[in-house]
């Protein structure tokens, strides 16, 4: 059954600033040498409170601080708190001199770059929340003690052994994405209908920062490269001979009008970046379970715990809670229900305050 006219879906972008207070850089420094330091400028979305912890948020592989949107959004409304959301190095807008440099450690370090740069010497309350990869960046930033404000600690659906058993097959699912986009809508729609992101409003905010227009573009029709190049083609098919060249001609200018589109590609080629997916997951499990912080975990299914995880959670190491019926990118498929078990975790820990009439809701796990 088509959908009517008026009920046609809307894919068109949403800007940032409809869930965000500001957007801002933070100016911190890298040790690269003893006798060196590298400048790192990180991008940063922010909602500010005036009181309660602050909820440092790291966005998963290829996505940005965009990708918290909607949850920044439903948790200011239900507890007392302020939200950073980063752009990770090598992602969104952030700028480094080695963006190429993904290793846990130096992420991590990053991190913790940005609190003293933001913070000083007396940090106020910091609860680390990452997806993904960004939740296995927060467990090798509260191992190493970069936050010593940190009063808790959330991975949202990462686990070692799944995590693991998943990189053989990454290269090919990166292999099937688009490679490039004719436009932002392209872009959002491709986004939503494949899965990757199953909540439209989160899609429209959050795949603005997942891509970025073609470098040298010369009009807003076609990038310039392409364009010299089919100029380049055309004036060497005039000298080929009639007819063939008439035929390669006509295949010249159909594949120009594809490339005109193409318009959109990926901000980061994670593709080239797998040899740190090890660093980034193995061990991840014991980790988390050392860190002295109140812990919480957040999976899209409970088939994904590991033996290390699952030892632990019946051993009431740390609270989880399991969110079906969402994909990976759980807190912007279901950003209310992520919030709500984020708001009761901190409430629970006597962290913050509720607000705006919240009620608890405490899981049985």
């Amino acid at each position: 059954m088509r959908m009517g006219p008026g009920r046609k879906r809307d894919f068109s972008p949403v800007l940032w600033n409809q869930y965000f207070e500001s957007m801002e850089d933070v100016v911190g420094s890298i040790s690269v040498t003893r006798a060196i330091a590298s400048k790192l400028t990180v991008k940063m979305c922010l909602a500010s409170g005036l009181e309660g912890p602050v909820l440092l948020l790291l966005h998963g592989g290829g996505h940005s601080a965009l990708s918290w949107a909607v949850f920044t959004s439903a948790i200011i409304n239900r507890i007392q708190c302020r939200i950073v959301a980063l752009d990770l190095r090598g992602h969104g807008e952030t700028k480094v001199r080695n963006p190429e440099d993904l290793s846990a450690e130096t992420m991590s370090k990053d991190v913790g770059n940005v609190v003293e740069a933001l913070y000083g010497d007396l940090p106020p309350p910091i609860m680390l929340i990452g997806h993904s990869m960004g939740g296995a960046i927060a467990v090798h930033t509260a191992v190493a003690n970069l936050v010593p404000s940190l009063l808790g600690l959330c991975m949202i659906d990462v686990v070692e052994g799944t995590a693991m058993d998943a990189l053989n097959s990454m290269q090919n699912f990166l292999r099937s994405r688009p490679k490039t986009f004719k436009s932002l809508e392209n872009a959002i729609e491709w986004s939503v209908k494949s899965g990757q992101i199953r909540n439209l409003e989160s899609a429209r905010v959050s795949m603005v920062g997942q891509v970025k227009q073609c470098e040298g573009a010369a009009s807003p029709e076609c990038p310039k490269a392409i364009v010299e190049g089919i100029i380049e083609e055309e004036e060497e098919e005039e000298e080929d001979e009639e007819g063939g060249g008439s035929v390669n001609k006509r295949k010249k200018e159909d594949d120009t009008e594809t490339k005109k589109e193409h318009l959109y590609t990926w901000r980061i080629e994670l593709a080239k970046t797998e040899k740190y997916w090890d660093g980034w997951f193995r061990g991840l499990s014991n980790l988390f379970l050392s860190c002295p912080t109140p812990k919480l975990l957040l999976l899209a299914g409970v088939d994904r715990l590991d033996k290390d995880l699952t030892i632990g959670q019946m051993q009431g190491k740390f609270q989880m809670q399991v969110l079906p019926q969402c994909g990976h990118a759980v807190h912007e498929d279901a950003p209310d229900k992520v919030a709500e078990a984020v708001a009761t975790f901190l409430i629970r820990h006597r962290f913050t305050e509720p607000i705006g009439g919240f009620q608890c809701v405490f899981p049985a796990c």
